[in-house]
């Protein structure tokens, strides 16, 4: 019976992040170039119909990372960080089997690079994704910058999770909606709403906010690669419990089955479920 990696993975690397660890790729090059496996066997959440979707995607990612141009005299030593990345879940993956990434080096130019990864299992492509990277300072001096102000109380949340899940030991972890386990730390603060209550029909108006935090450090010796990779982990959470968790009756509101995620949620529906 095949086993959910090609090769025996290794201990875990105690120099590294448990999410690092997660993620860790294997090059095949006895098979071609460009191919990578998962080096660790992937999560299965409970009830799901396949791997965790957020682990697929971050580890395509890694392994497009790992085709870059390495910075040299020759490029002046450009470092090209993600830039886009679009996806595409085409079946659902097997968490008992490896998977096997393939890497297209489409194009390398001096501002652009771009990647094309196939997540494949039993020859079948199980997801897909086209990648760019920009070249780091390419847009020049003057840019326009924009994001949501980070909460000032963010910094507090996270240490507050922490010391509540080392008080109790993980045992209460639901009843304090703390995570108690896996390679993010993360905390459910609720649904805000600043219009209307709860039973209001104005979707639009209410959110969430969830706190989440590597557990132990993540490496800085390779640069910002599994940084991003961890935060391509995590952008598969979430969105879809925010779009179930804002209606107060989704059967009487909109009937039961997907019609939740064909209408207004679209940032739901981007997701590919």
């Amino acid at each position: 019976m095949p086993g959910p990696t090609l090769i025996r993975a290794p201990p875990p690397d105690p120099n590294k992040s448990l999410i690092e660890n997660v993620l860790e790729l294997t090059l095949l090059t006895s098979i071609g170039p460009d191919i990578f496996t998962n080096t660790r066997e992937l999560w299965h959440p409970p009830g799901a119909r396949g791997v965790y979707g957020g682990a697929v995607i971050a580890q395509c990612l890694s392994a497009a990372q790992q085709t870059l141009p390495t910075p040299s005299p020759s490029n002046d030593h450009a470092v090209f960080l993600i830039h886009s990345m679009h996806c595409y879940f085409v079946l659902a993956g097997d968490s008992a089997i490896p998977i096997l990434y393939h890497v297209e080096r489409v194009r390398d130019g001096k501002s652009f690079v771009t990647r094309t990864v196939q997540a494949r299992q039993k020859g079948r492509c199980i997801f897909t994704t086209t990648l760019s990277f920009v070249k780091e300072g390419s847009a020049g001096e003057r840019t326009i910058d924009h994001a949501l102000d980070m909460p000032a109380d963010a910094v507090a949340k996270l240490n507050e999770a922490l010391e509540e899940e080392k008080a109790n030991g993980g045992t209460d972890a639901e009843a304090l909606r703390v995570q108690a386990s896996g390679p993010l730390l993360t905390k459910r603060l609720g649904i805000e709403n600043t219009i209307s209550a709860d039973t209001s029909p104005e979707i639009q108006s209410k959110k969430t906010r969830q706190w989440v935090k590597a557990r132990g450090r993540i490496s800085s010796s390779t640069g910002p690669a599994p940084h991003l990779s961890a935060l391509a982990y995590m952008s598969d959470s979430y969105f879809i419990g925010t779009g179930v968790g804002v209606a107060t009756n989704m059967e009487q509101e909109w009937g039961a089955g997907g019609e939740l995620f064909s209408g207004g949620a679209s940032e739901v529906s981007a997701k590919g479920f």
